[in-house]
């Protein structure tokens, strides 16, 4: 087995994230189909928001985490422990901010951002323990 050079691979975060986000095609219609049909165009717009704040989370945690693999193991996993808090608290502020200053469907937003936030982890996860991951070089 030949070493395998990680100053210019792409970090496994990363791509992780990028996976991750590319589930939202699956999950996020499904909310936004729901919060139509229940709230017009409020719900779609609230349930749009929710899920576009866990995307953002989820980049937030691929750079966050890929520079700090970078730096060193300690770094790395400081900044899963204390990024994990810090990142709790920025996604808590900023649904509360757009839970008070944009006029949106508080039950659609908080659901829509809670179920895609959980059905995207789980698809990420079933995918892969099945394998079906094959550019992430510890799953091979």
């Amino acid at each position: 087995m030949t070493p395998v050079s990680v100053d210019n691979a792409t970090p496994v975060e990363s791509i992780l994230a990028r996976h991750t986000i590319k589930r939202v095609i699956y999950v996020g219609p499904v909310l936004v189909a729901i919060f139509a049909f229940t709230g017009g165009w409020t719900g779609v717009w609230s349930a749009l928001l929710g899920i576009g704040v866990v995307v953002a989370n989820f980049l937030l945690v691929g750079v966050i985490m890929s520079n700090s693999a970078r730096i060193s193991l300690q770094a790395y996993y400081a900044a899963a422990l204390i990024g994990f808090f810090l990142r709790l608290v920025l996604f808590v502020g900023t649904v509360y901010l757009i839970a008070t200053l944009v006029d949106v469907d508080r039950m659609a937003f908080g659901i829509s951002a809670v179920v895609s936030y959980l059905a995207l982890l789980i698809l990420e996860a079933i995918a892969v323990a099945n394998g079906k991951e094959r550019d992430l070089s510890w799953t091979n």
